[in-house]
């Protein structure tokens, strides 16, 4: 069951509580239960939808999984013609479960599939995986427990509900009978005043949005004391960002973990209040509970301990495959062992992420992540973002070259190395170094490798190289 039988218990126990508020309206339990419940007779078996934030959303989102019904959740930002292909395509594979206009408000069997999940790919099309309704029950069972969620939180997601992270939040707040916020974009004056007077006291969020928040919060004086959680997700945290978190969240327990939309949660770690955390490191924690990690090679055999391969998750909360875009490596399987391609090491029980193998830079001889990289140019004073790339290299096959953007005023290349000197193998150090006006990113706002060499092939006037 995902999370509609937990809301009927809630209506009948909670029903004037508020259940769901974006952008200011809200809804209680009982208002969710008998607005969703409306909708289900109307509701064919396989919905796609298409929504902005809203309360209409939840609502048609606790409509379209009742029973044996399977909703597809497609971004209102792509174009026309990509919402009409993918319409096209859930239509054409989705396989259709018997509805009836008679059907309650309820959770169907725990096995059937519920959720197409869509996930960005090499391809303009998204990837299209399927979710059974255990695995979501689940992870909700196991992300509750890790961070620690209540029935008194007020849960604030601002960004688009259409991506995964944000339509977990909701849909776990919905199983544990927990309030949860959202806006119609993401605003940060709008997110300080709902921490201001809707008394938040969780954030699920990506680190971009929380520098920001941090940066600016402290700017204008807003008290982000009354957070207690903090959950981030998309990237491992830089420096500066846990910093700004830390001073300007003082109470919160900072967590971060490692995951995918096809196998759910990996491993994850909370830093407490005044917790010291390890400048630059890769640790992304331990396993999540209920998940069992281990770290594979190509041909599905364990590696000593310390060295890297496949990182790869054995639970009950991986998706059931794709429906569509699946081109074998994607999201493998060794047996019982999942594994979405991202590298990296377990040591003393804590994983270590370095990246996908296609991001990595082979370089005389020795093999490096970027991503390894760019988290020890984060922890440099002075350094605001990073990133790093390997450039063709007659005598090495590549090099490595990384350019940062300043935090405040100019950086040397020889402060660089300086503060790269305790916590990156030497191997691992760029050989040249550009200052960047803003980091080179794609037309969805991903920060982009290829694009960083792209301008300093053309001398693009927003990078610019470092001397000493």
């Amino acid at each position: 069951m995902p999370f509609l039988d937990k809301l009927q218990q809630w209506a009948g126990q909670r029903p004037h509580h508020t259940a769901v508020a974006i952008a200011g309206r809200r809804l209680d339990w009982e208002q969710l239960r008998d607005a969703a419940a409306e909708l289900v007779a109307g509701t064919t078996s396989v919905t796609a939808l298409c929504e902005a934030n809203s309360l209409d959303f939840a609502v048609k989102f606790a409509a379209a999984v009742a029973g044996s019904r399977q909703c597809a959740v497609l971004d209102p930002s792509w174009p026309r013609t990509l919402q009409e292909d993918i319409l096209r395509r859930v239509e054409a594979c989705a396989e259709p479960a018997p509805v009836s206009a008679g059907d309650p408000l309820a959770d169907g069997p725990p096995d059937s599939s519920f959720l197409i999940g869509l996930t960005s790919g090499t391809t303009a099309v998204p990837k299209a995986f399927t979710r059974s309704r255990r695995s979501w029950q689940q992870s909700f069972d196991a992300s509750i427990e890790f961070f620690g969620l209540r029935q008194d939180d007020v849960t604030l997601a601002p960004g688009p509900l259409a991506a995964s992270l944000n339509l977990y939040a909701l849909a776990e707040c919905l199983y544990a009978g927990s309030e949860f916020q959202a806006l119609e974009t993401f605003d940060v004056g709008d997110v300080h005043a709902a921490i201001t007077h809707d008394h938040v006291t969780r954030l699920v969020l990506v680190p971009t949005m929380l520098r920001m928040l941090s940066e600016r919060g402290m700017t204008g004086c807003v008290d982000a004391s009354g957070v207690r959680t903090i959950i981030c997700a998309g990237s491992k945290l830089d420096a500066r960002t846990l910093e700004a978190a830390r001073r300007w969240a003082p109470n919160a327990t900072i967590y971060e973990y490692y995951g995918a939309s096809e196998l759910s949660f990996v491993s994850g770690v909370g830093l407490a209040p005044g917790q010291a955390a390890s400048a630059g490191g890769t640790g992304i924690g331990r396993p999540f509970p209920g998940a069992d990690v281990r770290i594979l090679d190509d041909g599905g055999a364990p590696v000593p301990d310390g060295t890297y391969g496949n990182i790869c998750v054995r639970s009950g909360m991986v998706s059931n495959g794709y429906l569509w875009g699946d081109d074998g490596e994607a999201l493998r399987s060794f047996g019982d062992w999942s594994t979405v391609g991202d590298q990296g090491y377990l040591a003393a029980g804590e994983l270590h992420i370095l990246g996908r193998r296609a991001d990595m830079i082979l370089t005389a001889g020795r093999n490096i992540y970027p991503h390894e990289v760019e988290l020890a140019l984060a922890a440099v004073p002075g350094v605001a973002a990073a990133v790093a790339a390997g450039m063709p290299d007659d005598l090495r096959g590549q090099r490595v070259v990384a350019g940062v953007v300043p935090s405040h005023g100019g950086i040397t290349a020889t402060q660089l190395r300086a503060g790269l000197e305790d916590i990156l193998s030497r191997h691992k150090q760029p050989l040249q170094y550009y200052l960047l006006q803003e980091l080179p990113t794609t037309d969805r706002g991903k920060v982009s490798r290829s694009r960083l060499l792209e301008w300093i092939n053309a001398r693009d006037p927003r990078v610019r190289a470092l001397g000493a």
